[in-house]
């Protein structure tokens, strides 16, 4: 591209920034382009606006790296390196980089044609690419400074997580009773770690044992969760004007019967316990290293969650990366409920990891969230876990035969939610039958 066509470019940019967002597929992006163009210069040539717009879409360098599904994060230090977060090697220098200031002026100005919200001072930039990755744009005194959380086409399931040795079948089936909850009580839960844990991750898998029915709320800084299996489903995302506790206040009125909180950090905490204690169920995510960590989050600054009110989460749980023969890998290492008040939140551990054997002690029963199912739906206590065993072995026979996906997995859930029996039988499960029937 020669330097007048550069230099008109460098307008183009300019005028369209923010625009992509609303105009989501690339016809209309290439008639957009093309009509801002003729108005800024109406003699110029279609094979000039063809070329303008190949370039604008070009993301160069980064182009490969987006659909590579083993990168997890791309960071582009102004023009001195890029690295990125490897999910198996963890962080990676590339022999690449944006050397040329005006090249990564260029380039963030191709990313800002996608940007969702802006700092009232423009140096905070978040922008939404249309694969779905979410960039972060900092400008600093040699340039900028940019991360781009990488977006997986495919949504990791819950038997992906298995596989993965995430988990295994009885957690996951524990899980499908706490989002579930018979219909008359999901569990309100909490999904701790540290910052690329995959606390997100398992949170989205558990949108495939959601009932059809279920009106759902999203509340996130940026969009992550992939809420494809839900129709009634609305997602917020929190703006300058628009921060999480307001938007937590808010979902209230939007009758919900389930609030996702994408990661509950500040005052909304209490918000979102208010929501729990009117009957709204919750989830979240929550940066935390241990459940009573998280009680203890939860109690001090900047959340302050009153003590006494604790009691109405049902079950926290926590992701942790770990290493194992020389990778890295994700394991839920606790799991417990909120079992009474004393003198500190009472915590029940179900679960726990051992990172020096790298072994897990068996999964405890369930006792204070069974028996609140129990009572409610009038069955001895013993079936609820029964229940529990059966479901783990339709996931059990989904991973054998292939029904992987998080589409293929929500569909044999609401079958199940339908017709238990009917289901099982389709599975060919004639040995196995349902416990609790709702």
């Amino acid at each position: 591209m020669n330097d007048e066509l550069l230099a008109f470019e460098d307008r183009l940019l300019n005028e369209l920034k923010g625009k992509f967002v609303s105009v989501t597929t690339e016809n209309r992006r290439r008639a957009l382009v093309t009509s801002v163009a003729k108005r800024l210069n109406p003699a110029i040539s279609p094979h000039d606006i063809d070329e303008l717009i190949d370039d604008m879409l070009d993301l160069g360098k980064i182009t490969p790296m987006l659909t590579n599904q083993s990168i997890e994060d791309i960071m582009i230090n102004n023009t001195s390196n890029i690295f990125i977060y490897d999910s198996k090697y963890g962080h990676k220098k590339l022999d690449v980089a944006i050397e040329d200031r005006l090249d990564l002026e260029r380039f963030v100005k191709k990313l800002q044609l996608y940007a969702t919200n802006e700092t009232s001072k423009g140096n905070i930039m978040d922008v939404h690419l249309p694969q779905g990755s979410r960039v972060n744009i900092v400008t600093s005194p040699v340039g900028y400074d940019i991360t781009i959380r990488n977006f997986k086409a495919k949504a990791l399931s819950i038997i992906d997580l298995i596989n993965y040795g995430e988990l295994d079948y009885q957690i996951a089936s524990r899980l499908w009773l706490y989002v579930d909850g018979f219909r008359v009580r999901p569990a309100n839960m909490l999904i701790a770690g540290m910052p690329g844990a995959g606390k997100t991750t398992l949170l989205n898998a558990m949108f495939s044992f959601l009932r059809p029915e279920t009106r759902v709320i999203t509340i996130e800084e940026t969009y992550e969760l992939d809420t494809s299996t839900q129709e009634n489903c609305v997602r917020l995302e929190t703006k300058e004007d628009m921060p999480m506790v307001d938007l937590v206040k808010n979902s209230l009125r939007m009758r919900p019967d389930l609030i996702v909180i994408g990661e509950v950090r500040g005052a909304e905490a209490n918000d979102m316990i208010t929501a729990m204690n009117i009957g709204k169920i919750t989830m979240g995510t929550i940066h935390a290293s241990s459940t009573r960590d998280i009680i203890n989050r939860l109690q001090h600054s900047p959340m302050n969650v009153p003590k006494d009110i604790l009691q109405v989460i049902d079950a926290l749980m926590v992701v942790s990366q770990v290493w194992e023969h020389g990778t890295i890998a994700r394991r839920v290492v606790q799991m417990s409920e909120i079992s009474g008040l004393e003198t500190q939140v009472l915590l029940s551990d179900l679960y726990k990891f051992d990172y020096k054997t790298h072994r897990s002690s068996p999964i405890l029963p369930s006792v204070t969230y069974r028996d609140t199912i129990s009572n409610l739906l009038g069955v001895p206590p013993p079936d609820i876990l029964e229940e529990e065993k059966v479901r783990a072995v339709i996931l059990a026979r989904l991973n054998q035969i292939g029904k992987r996906d998080m589409r293929s997995i929500n569909e044999i859930v609401r079958d199940y939610y339908d017709n238990p029996e009917a289901t099982l039988q389709k599975l060919g499960l004639v040995n196995v039958h349902p416990i609790v029937k709702v």
